[in-house]
């Protein structure tokens, strides 16, 4: 049992008896028990304001460009008792965590430092409900591809405006794919649901995300003609971003009762991207397999910049199949002159008329900004500095030697402050903006627990201890993306995190038959994942205590455990298998979540053995549906749905008709009875297995937080 320090790393003040440590690679409560903490992300759904799904398109942009619509009823409605029902739910199934995402837009949709104070109310509200049900709760600040506004969630509609981008132009343009215009917005063409599985996540690869996310990052680098407000795009990004944040912090401590006891912590930005930060060449897409899924339209940066001009381009395109993405052919992209690059008339005088900011001359509206920075010539569609985006420039590099891994060593007659120094995105940049945003949010929650996370599958940066003060976790995540994007569960799969770091001279060999050797895979991912905890320090006693002193699952050698726990942030997988097959009533596997049991188990029993991770599945929406899954960009990965009750019910009163009929016509005998006793067996009205499968992992139901001083109120 580890040794429990009486008072706070962080602060040097004395702890309550509910306080939850970080030592020893663990999550340890003020007796020295090991906490395994394991939950669910509620919700997914919080992506979007309450009746606003991916896929509808009215006032989808009329409301955005006056300020938006209030997220309040995200993730439950605290009025109506069905809170409650959830909560009652996740607390009976053995879980005691949870992962509580909220993203950017739903703080500051009005407009810049315009805070919607009446949804951080509800969110107050929200989290002493999970407090009565006794959860630990670590939020989530999230974001896929930037915002919903190009495909995905986070941030609000005016970070484009104030990155000078029109994003009503993405779907001309491709640089961005919308599952409320998909394919078109025209109403002859449009057609949502036909939507590919997964196709969101190639926004990470397209000029609306690439972009925004240099700029958020690198501004002051790579742009430093984005200025408005007299500062960097960058810093004006990541200052509105923080402190809406801390706002969130600020009215959570203020209300009592919240933080430390049922708020332990913060994550950082959710999947945060490098967008064009490090690339070697625009003029080529990446070769080397990537966490980037390519999928349909694959247009390289260069065909990027030049789409996002209104140019016609024929690019690659990319099908998905058993063994992975494959080339397809080609598709011609035209946006027949529809620029993403909002016009100068949208700022007269350079101040904008609905957002008040101001413009700094340099920075001229209806132009590429990457054009602008004489990254390519538009007339001729050149590509003038390829590698712009490899090399730090000259002006931020280090005065001196430069890192280990830099392209280029100074000659003798050459300067030092010459040197072209490779860019390391993780250390150079993301490293930057999560102190920033960490050493506001502890301003506020002094004892914060800092959740952290690298982009998805890199390994993250040293981060100072300076910065961690004895509070740390990191947070990884993990799918199988195989099974995620195939929407089946197959009888092969492959070590997809070795073959992204490099592990395997061929692909090839990262393949695993059978479920045996896949589950054994799956479970030396999650290792490796465990293992990345090391960038935050090894334990305090490790050299001192054998015990501590951990074996690699990809190695004999022996390593140093780590000091901070690891909790998978997301992990989970997909309930629509088999075009829904599930959901079909006309099918003989209505109501079979056999493949989705399985999988789902491959992960979650991952975690398990001597891995012993902590983990929060994605996701539980109390909204999900059957014809629409979660409602964002048709992804189903719910544990629960209330239409698998409708389906319960559907399949009592099939087998109840069914046993009328066998006694309408004097039936008896062996078949008789078991058609009774099938008929028995689902007359009572539960959920469909998918409600109930997963979970044969978890423990039962226990009192992880006995020693807290507040008792958990009786669920009735």
């Amino acid at each position: 049992m580890p040794k429990v320090p009486p008072v706070c790393p962080a602060t040097g003040q004395p702890i309550p008896d509910y306080f939850v440590h970080t030592i020893d690679g663990n999550f340890v409560d003020t007796s020295g028990r090991t906490l395994l903490l394991r939950g669910v992300n509620l919700s997914g759904s919080s992506k979007a304001p309450v009746g606003q799904p991916s896929y509808l398109l009215e006032g989808f942009w009329e409301n955005a460009a006056v300020g938006g619509e209030s997220f309040v009823g995200q993730p439950l409605n605290i009025d109506d008792g069905s809170a409650d029902e959830h909560l009652r739910r996740l607390r009976g199934w053995g879980f005691n965590m949870l992962r509580y995402p909220i993203t950017w837009e739903a703080l500051e949709h009005e407009g810049p430092g315009k805070y919607d104070y009446e949804f951080m109310d509800y969110t107050i509200r929200v989290l002493h409900k999970c407090k009565e049900y006794g959860f630990k709760v670590y939020l989530d600040p999230h974001q896929d591809t930037w915002s919903r506004f190009s495909g995905g969630s986070g941030a609000p509609y005016w970070t484009f405006a104030a990155c000078g981008i029109n994003p009503r132009a993405f779907t001309a343009t491709q640089a961005a794919i919308l599952h409320c215009e998909y394919p078109s917005p025209s109403p002859e063409m449009r057609n949502p649901a036909s939507l590919p599985a997964m196709v969101w996540s190639t926004n990470y690869g397209r000029l609306a995300s690439q972009t925004i996310f240099t700029l958020f990052f690198g501004g002051r680098a790579f742009a430093p003609k984005c200025v408005i407000d007299g500062v960097n795009i960058q810093d004006y990004l990541q200052s509105h971003f923080t402190r809406a944040f801390g706002a969130l912090a600020e009215r959570i401590r203020d209300a009592g009762g919240l933080l430390d006891e049922v708020v332990i912590g913060w994550d950082s930005m959710n999947e945060p991207a490098e967008g064009f930060i490090g690339y070697e060449d625009l003029n080529v897409y990446p070769q080397e397999q990537g966490s980037t899924l390519k999928k349909g339209s694959v247009p390289t940066p260069a065909q990027s910049f030049r789409l996002g001009m209104g140019q016609a381009q024929t690019v690659d395109n990319y099908t998905f199949g058993s063994f992975g993405p494959r080339r397809d052919g080609t598709v011609t992209i035209d946006p027949r002159g529809v620029r993403m690059w909002a016009s100068p008339s949208d700022e007269p005088d350079g101040v904008h008329p609905h957002w008040k900011w101001r413009r700094d001359p340099e920075w001229k509206l209806g132009t590429c900004v990457w054009a602008l920075h004489g990254v390519w010539d538009v007339e001729t569609g050149y590509i003038l500095q390829p590698d712009y985006f490899r090399f730090l420039p000259l002006s931020t590099a280090p005065p001196c030697s430069p890192r280990a891994g830099s392209s280029s060593e100074p000659s003798a007659t050459e300067p030092p402050s010459s040197t072209r120094v490779e860019v390391d995105f993780l250390q150079d940049f993301y490293l930057a903006q999560v102190t920033g945003y960490f050493s506001a949010i502890r301003a506020v929650h002094p004892r914060a627990i800092l959740f952290i996370q690298a982009p998805v599958f890199a390994i993250p940066p040293p981060v100072p201890e300076t910065l961690l003060r004895g509070r740390a976790c990191a947070a990884p995540h993990y799918y199988d993306g195989l099974t995620l994007v195939t929407r089946h569960w197959n009888w092969f799969n492959a070590d997809a995190l070795g073959v992204i770091r490099g592990k395997y001279s061929n692909p090839a060999f990262a393949v695993r038959i059978g479920e045996k050797a896949i589950r054994s895979c799956f479970r030396s991912q999650l290792g490796l994942l465990k293992a990345d905890a090391l960038q935050l320090g090894p334990s305090l006693d490790a050299a001192a205590s054998p015990e501590l002193v951990v074996r690699s699952p990809e190695s004999s050698q022996p390593t140093l455990r780590a000091r901070y726990p690891t909790i998978i942030g997301e992990i989970g997988t997909p309930f629509d298998m088999d075009n829904k097959v599930s959901y079909d009533c006309t099918s003989s596997r209505y109501g079979d979540y056999g493949p989705q049991e399985r999988a789902l188990d491959a992960s979650l029993s991952a975690a398990d053995g001597t891995n012993a991770l902590n983990y929060t599945v994605w996701t539980y929406c109390a909204g999900n549906s059957h014809e629409w899954g979660d409602g964002w960009n048709m992804e189903d990965l719910s544990l629960w749905s209330a239409d698998d009750l409708q389906s319960a019910r559907r399949r009592a009163d099939d087998a109840t008709t069914r046993t009328r009929s066998v006694d309408a016509i004097g039936m008896d005998g062996p078949a008789y009875a078991a058609i009774k006793e099938a008929a028995g067996a689902m007359g009572t009205l539960t959920p469909a297995r998918a409600s109930t499968m997963t979970l044969a992992t978890l423990p039962a139901r226990s009192s992880p937080y006995a020693y807290t001083s507040v008792p958990e109120p009786p669920h009735k």
